[in-house]
């Protein structure tokens, strides 16, 4: 069998076993060629370069013992690699860590906020760092700032710091634990965050892929607010006059406009639509009437 044919009998494999996808991939064809392509040792980002490349039987087998710990443990991909991509940088990842997927990567990458930035934009903070892809990809993004990572995980932040020092940025990227904003003084020009924001109803919901990650990094309560109502009345005395606090809330856009009616915020568009991230203001963050923020 040749490579690419190879990749197809393993998307269908996949597909038959109903597997679930999100974690950097999102159908089976791309999860199968991403499988293939690592068990091989070939580059990523290249299949149509080795579609006509034989596969020895020794090889088919190697890919198949993969697919089938990938169909029977229910694992992401990423944590059986150990390895996740976010725009063409790779990243260390394993189960101490959510396998890193926020559509912040995209707006870092293509300076979608670049317009709230400026000569004032000193110190970054990475809230929920995770495996500290964030704060990796703002370093690299803006080589002028200094960056923190913070997450409540000791394992995350231990993830993290591979990462960071894979990418060599230890003098300019600070990992810190810190449970939401508590022990890391700021203040920032700008704050990335994406936290747990999952509502009670779907992590009970989530695929077997989704619970094999840490559900402190997903599950955000009830309506999935929780931490995000502690962020938004906290984060003014962590921030700069002019600074920004931009936020993943995933699909519950709905929950954050009845927890926040009265909020202003931009939402920022991203591959998958424009109701995944938002950027707030220092000074919206800061006014008295925002439900659920302040208080009131």
């Amino acid at each position: 069998m040749t490579l690419i044919e190879t990749v197809s009998s393993a998307a269908r494999r996949l597909e038959d076993a109903g597997v679930a996808f999100g974690h950097g991939t999102t159908n089976a064809f791309d999860e199968a060629a991403w499988l293939v392509l690592w068990q091989l040792g070939l580059p990523l980002d290249d299949l149509d370069g080795v579609a006509t490349r034989p596969v020895s039987t020794g090889e088919a087998e190697q890919i198949a013992t993969l697919l089938d710990e990938r169909i029977a443990s229910r694992k992401p991909a990423a944590y059986l690699t150990n390895e996740a991509w976010l725009q063409g940088v790779p990243f260390y990842i394993d189960e101490r860590s959510i396998v890193p997927r926020s559509f912040i990567a995209e707006l870092i990458a293509d300076g979608s906020f670049d317009e709230w930035l400026g000569d004032h934009t000193h110190r970054v903070l990475d809230l929920c760092t995770g495996n500290g892809s964030l704060a990796v990809l703002c370093a690299m993004a803006w080589p002028e700032v200094s960056v923190v990572g913070a997450d409540i995980s000791a394992d995350a932040l231990d993830v993290a710091r591979i990462n960071v020092e894979r990418h060599a940025l230890e003098d300019r990227v600070v990992l810190v634990e810190s449970d939401g904003l508590s022990t890391v003084a700021g203040p920032y020009d700008l704050i990335v965050c994406n936290p747990p924001y999952v509502n009670a109803a779907s992590m009970a919901a989530l695929p077997a892929e989704y619970r094999a990650e840490p559900a402190l990094a997903l599950a955000g309560g009830d309506d999935g607010m929780d931490f995000i109502r502690r962020l938004f009345a906290e984060a003014p005395a962590h921030m700069t006059e002019h600074a920004v606090l931009v936020l993943e809330i995933g699909n519950e856009r709905s929950f954050f406009e009845a927890a926040f009616p009265h909020l202003p915020v931009t939402w920022l568009d991203t591959s998958a639509g424009d109701d995944q991230v938002l950027l707030v203001e220092r000074a919206a963050l800061a006014a008295p009437f925002i439900p659920g923020a302040a208080g009131s």
